[in-house]
């Protein structure tokens, strides 16, 4: 049981005797957290095409009652920094991200590695080969749990020119984006073979940089199958045994928000 119900069990008991009996809460993993998340700045990596994160100071001082202040506004895109793409990205009339149900945005981790194939080309996609090769090694991808897709690239963040393959910004931009992603084939064996409540990626997108036609993206996301973007410390992640908990701002309607998200290794 983890710490936190054990502090539980011993409030109850404190309570006295003549307290109805109270069952314990569900375990939680009690390992040390990661955060998988960049940090919104200004040096945040947007997608070419849209706004980049802004913050503007409201206050920050000392207040004519003799307290300190400090208050900002945010402006920000829904696909930028560390975000989830809700599947009415590409499918329409699928979930917003305020629909998406909360048992997709925690799970199992399963980690495909493919920082070595990544290293040597930038357009790399992960196939369903590299899936397969994963379940021989360490059995097959649960029920309900979250791929993450581990390329190497968040290294190279904020450089987005080493990141993206361009730093350049608009629509010239992003048609010379180069990064890795997942092959659409791989998408639809995901799809069709294994039961999985969500993906992510170190990279901008879960369709690797050259894509125009965003065929991942479409199958995954007709499914209800959100993605998670641009994650990072996924090598401090064994291949398996952590849980991952994404939990991204409540925008009604929004096709995407920004999303923090923590993995907790196993004890």
């Amino acid at each position: 049981m983890s710490r936190f119900g054990c502090v539980l069990l011993v409030l109850a008991a404190a309570a006295g005797c003549g307290a109805p009996s109270v069952p314990p809460p569900p375990a939680f993993p009690g390992g040390a957290l990661v955060d998988l998340s960049h940090a919104y700045d200004a040096q945040a990596i947007f997608w070419p095409t849209a706004k980049p994160f802004r913050l503007e100071k409201v206050a920050d001082g000392m207040t004519p009652g003799g307290y300190y202040y400090a208050a900002n506004d945010f402006f920000s895109s829904e696909h930028g920094g560390t975000h989830v793409d809700a599947p009415i990205h590409f499918a329409q009339g699928h979930q917003t991200v305020d629909r998406i149900p909360l048992e997709r945005l925690v799970g199992a981790a399963v980690v495909i590695d493919v920082t070595e194939a990544a290293k040597g080309n930038a357009d790399y996609q992960v196939t369903a080969d590299d899936l397969q090769r994963a379940e021989a090694r360490d059995g097959r991808i649960p029920d309900r749990a979250i791929v993450l897709l581990r390329t190497g690239f968040s290294t190279r963040w904020p450089d987005a020119a080493t990141y993206l393959g361009t730093a350049e910004r608009g629509e010239a931009g992003a048609a010379k984006l180069h990064f890795p992603g997942l092959h659409p084939d791989a998408a639809a064996w995901l799809i069709a073979n294994r039961s999985i409540s969500a993906i992510g990626i170190d990279t901008a997108s879960i369709d690797h940089g050259p894509s125009t036609r965003f065929e991942s993206h479409r199958a995954l996301f007709a499914k209800d199958i959100p993605a998670f973007e641009n994650l990072t410390s996924l090598e401090r992640l064994p291949l398996r045994g952590a849980h991952v908990i994404a939990l991204p701002m409540k925008i009604a309607g929004g096709s995407g928000a920004p999303l923090r998200v923590i993995a907790i290794l196993p004890s």
